[in-house]
């Protein structure tokens, strides 16, 4: 036999075995054909094996959406990781959100309280932009990459053995039709023969594809771990966070309440959007605050009056003055000057000071 009529007797089989294959199958369905059901606990390891890759995948692909929210840069790294390259590194939001606060503060000036402002809160955007980039990491190798494991790999060969069982089967029964349909004993002998060769061959595949199947036990614990390294990641990530802004918090402490965003008073003027107080300073979170009352004194001011400054103030120019927190100033009114500035005077200097940065004396 040369091995054109090998190959094409092999075809001719493979088509037989398809067909009959095709026939039992559309018989179970329309009710005609008997199906040997499998045994519940096999039934049952099917189950969880289906259930685990179906939310396995859920999983997966949310935490890839909260590591990663744009969906275009997800789709490149996708492409790169197909073509099992490693994708260019991408500076992320915080990062550069960051970069942007110091740029603006640098031009803005470092000497001024926003352009100081800016420059601390950009830096900390960027220290929050790497531990972003350290959780994704982490996260990717530690839990990603297991779950991905899973679906691509452990998954595909139970789902290969799944089929394969379900192809012995329908040899099995579609060998049981053919010995109930045997009229002679030449053919019911050679159905008998047929239907023992199909039962051990479905019986064998049946145990491979349990032994298979429990080993999602093992999968399940494999992701347990791997969900507690995502988990104390997350932690690492947070408290990294919060303590990056805590600190920022405490630097900008001696910040003006005016360069402070306030979403109740975002549509005051800059003088007026401190936060009002019963008294002349009120103080959250450790930040300390000029009055609505005490800023109209200061802007009614009249006649020479005593100041204390709030906070450190670099001139802008030479019309201005410079402050130092704590000192007593003496401060006035000048006609035509903008309501949001005073006259101060030390000593022998004198210049604009904001009233912002001032408290009136009795």
């Amino acid at each position: 036999m040369n091995i054109m009529d090998f190959n094409v007797k092999k075809l001719a089989a493979d088509a037989g075995t398809f067909l009959s294959r095709a026939v039992q199958f559309t018989e179970e369905k329309l009710g005609q054909a008997e199906k040997t059901e499998l045994d519940a606990h096999l039934e049952n390891l099917l189950s969880k094996a289906e259930c685990t890759k179906t939310w396995t995948e859920k999983i997966m692909k949310q935490t890839e959406v909260l590591l990663q929210p744009n969906p275009n840069a997800r789709i490149e790294e996708f492409v790169y990781e197909k073509l099992d390259r490693k994708a260019p590194s991408r500076i992320n939001n915080p990062e550069l959100l960051g970069q942007y606060m110091i740029d603006a503060g640098t031009e803005f000036g470092p000497g001024t309280a926003y352009g100081n402002a800016l420059i601390k809160c950009g830096e900390t955007q960027k220290r929050i932009g790497t531990a972003d980039r350290e959780l994704i990491q982490t996260s990717a190798l530690n839990f990603l990459t297991p779950l991905r494991n899973f679906i691509e790999g452990d998954y595909k060969t139970i789902a290969k053995e799944k089929k394969l069982l379900q192809n012995k089967r329908l040899d099995l029964d579609a060998a049981k039709t053919r010995l109930k349909k045997a009229k002679t004993a030449d053919t019911r002998a050679s159905s008998e023969q047929e239907l023992r060769i199909t039962q051990s061959e479905f019986d064998r595949q049946a145990e491979i594809t349990r032994l298979l199947l429990e080993g999602i036990s093992s999968t399940h614990a494999h992701h347990l771990r791997c969900l507690n390294d995502f988990v104390e990641a997350q932690m690492t990530y947070y408290a990294q966070c919060y303590q990056y802004m805590l600190d920022l918090q405490k630097q900008l402490g001696s910040f003006p309440s005016n360069y402070l965003s306030n979403n109740n008073q975002s549509h005051l003027p800059p003088a007026s959007s401190s936060i009002i107080a019963s008294s002349g300073i009120s103080s959250t979170s450790g930040l300390v605050f000029t009055s609505a009352s005490n800023l109209s004194d200061l802007k009614e001011c009249t006649g020479n009056r005593k100041a204390r400054v709030l906070y450190d103030y670099d001139a802008a120019n030479s019309s201005e003055l410079s402050l130092l927190a704590d000192e007593v100033i003496t401060v006035f009114s000048v006609i035509g000057m903008d309501s949001d500035w005073l006259m101060g005077e030390r000593g022998n200097q004198k210049g604009k000071v904001p009233i912002t940065y001032l408290e009136l004396l009795n």
